[in-house]
């Protein structure tokens, strides 16, 4: 029988994809993804296709991307959580070597808590989770060959576990190959120097790093605030209550979705939830969310007694490579971005890659400008990873998804190590950002924060390369990588004298001086003020839709 050399199945936040891509490697074959494939056919995420089109309209489009990867993938092949309700997929599935994926509740919770609103678990993860299994767990052991537990294993284990399972032969041609497993190796740890007034501290980036939470809060704390977006409900409930289990009087303070949550309304409704609860300077705050619900989080922990402990548990890959490393914490005004704020540095901050196993697409590659941004200021080993697999750049399935965001964190906490306060070396990490948050501002901040310094940072080298610093093959580069995983490179012509005026305001400027960091090489930035005007519109000419 032709077909897929092994088919996953299991509940969502199993490890699914994980483990497939792992299994892939080792099998020297390649990972498809029904999930992905019903996303690309539909255009949209799928808790999208589940609020717009119905639960219906989504298993339809399920059961013909299953019965085609079916029919044409031959290497590791993984469905979505609820395929095996349909008939026809059952049985299409009868004889072949399918895998069943089983955890339990507390471990689903653990896994699914940190990854973004699942449309099948929105109220009680829990209770919903016991229904769901006792409605499928039968059609699982149905379909499958073989049930490997994933509870308390490593992804490298459960992979291992499948291939004994079924006896597959590992491939053997490539003796270099990592084969440590996760619980060895442990999160990756890259530190932040302290400066005066703060102390150091880590970024953790890995998998299941819940379990480091309470070691950062410490015994001191006796109350700890948990602060979310809305989309994040059940994500900050499961974190609550895993506080709470820890023996700490946890709350949830959830917060508006995206820029809407930096408003000084929003900070005041937090301080009057702290206030009531009494929360003392000893206590913590922990913002789990994208960069917004960072920025608010740890900006409330710095004005409230005049500054908290505050931990980020960033969900978005901007969250994790910009906005929860380095301390800057603000919230926007009518007149601009991020111009009341603090600097603030956290506790640490747990970039827990599962949180971006489900992220939309969008959201993803929005995150990638930032990574992006990282290579060309300061380490080009990354333009190199996004050159060599564009595709693979824009999703957490990558093979250097991982490699990817360490390196952008580690350019960020070498620059911020230095310069806390962007006193100096700190400006270069606002390369493509002084046009970028003025098309933010203009957007009303319905633009993605990644979109917005994507069309920045080619304006950035335009600019650089019209006031005779940057180098053509450099400034070209720009659009290439920054197009090739699906950043935008223009905006509407007939608002530069808008953008121009918002650049003024914006909080780089020197009085009425405007500053740009451009680069007179790759990895070589530097800062070009008060440039003539005419080079100014014609370089925005160049971005100009």
């Amino acid at each position: 029988m032709s077909g897929p050399l092994i088919v996953l199945v299991g509940p969502m936040g199993v490890g699914k994809s994980t483990v497939g891509e792992l299994l892939a490697d080792r099998l020297g074959t390649t990972y498809r993804d029904t999930d992905a494939d019903v996303v690309a056919t539909a255009g949209k995420p799928i808790p999208e296709i589940f609020y717009d089109e119905g639960e219906e309209h989504f298993r339809e489009l399920e059961r013909r991307a299953v019965h085609t990867a079916v029919a044409e993938h031959t290497g590791v092949l993984s469905l979505g959580g609820g395929a095996v309700l349909d008939d026809t997929t059952r049985a299409l599935l009868a004889g072949r070597p399918v895998v069943y994926l089983s955890m339990d509740v507390e471990e689903a919770v653990r896994r699914v808590g940190l990854n973004i609103a699942r449309p099948l678990l929105a109220v009680n993860p829990r209770r919903q989770w016991r229904e769901l299994m006792d409605a499928r767990r039968h059609l699982y052991t149905e379909v499958a060959r073989v049930t490997v537990a994933t509870d308390e294993r490593t992804p490298e284990e459960v992979a291992q576990a499948v291939l004994d399972a079924l006896e597959l032969p590992e491939r053997t041609d490539d003796p270099g190959r990592e084969n440590t497993p996760m619980t060895e190796q442990g999160p990756t740890r890259i530190p932040i120097a302290g400066s005066a007034g703060t102390d150091p501290y880590e970024v953790l980036v890995g998998r299941q790093l819940l379990g480091e939470l309470p070691a950062l809060i410490g015994d001191r704390a006796k109350r700890v605030a948990v602060l979310h977006p809305e989309a994040l409900a059940e994500t900050g409930e499961a974190v609550r209550q895993d506080l709470a289990g820890q023996g700490y009087e946890a709350i949830a303070i959830q917060l508006p979705n995206a820029e809407e949550a930096k408003t000084v309304e929003v900070a005041a409704y937090c301080w009057k939830a702290l206030g009531q609860t009494g929360f003392t300077r000893t206590d913590v705050i922990v913002g789990v969310g994208g960069g917004a619900t960072t920025d608010v989080a740890g900006f409330v922990a710095a004005s409230w007694l005049r500054g908290v402990r505050w931990i980020a548990v960033p969900t978005t890959v901007l969250g994790m490579v910009d906005a929860a490393v380095g301390g800057k914490t603000g919230i926007n005004t009518a007149e601009g971005k991020n111009l009341v704020g603090a600097f603030h540095p956290p506790a640490g901050v747990l970039c827990d890659l599962a949180a971006l196993d489900s992220l939309p697409v969008n959201d993803y590659v929005s995150g990638m400008a930032e990574i992006i941004k990282a290579g060309f200021i300061a380490d080009p080993l990354i333009l190199d990873l996004v050159e060599a697999d564009p595709e693979g750049a824009r999703t957490p399935t990558g093979p250097h998804t991982a490699e990817l965001i360490e390196r952008a964190i580690r350019v960020k906490a070498e620059v911020v190590s230095s310069d806390l306060k962007e006193s100096g070396l700190r400006e270069i990490l606002n390369y493509g950002h002084t046009l970028a948050h003025a098309i933010e501002k203009n957007e009303r901040y319905k633009w993605r924060h990644g979109a917005a310094v994507s069309v920045g940072m080619v304006f950035a080298a335009e600019l650089g390369r019209l006031a005779g610093r940057l180098d053509d093959a450099t400034a070209d580069r720009h659009r290439t990588v920054l197009e090739s995983v699906g950043l935008p490179l223009t905006y509407r012509g007939d608002q530069w004298p808008k953008l121009l005026e918002n650049m003024k305001v914006d909080k780089k400027s020197r009085g009425d001086l405007l500053r740009f960091i451009v680069l007179d090489g790759l990895g070589k930035p530097t800062v070009l003020e008060g440039p003539d005007p005419a080079v100014l519109l014609a370089a925005y000419g160049e971005v100009s839709a």
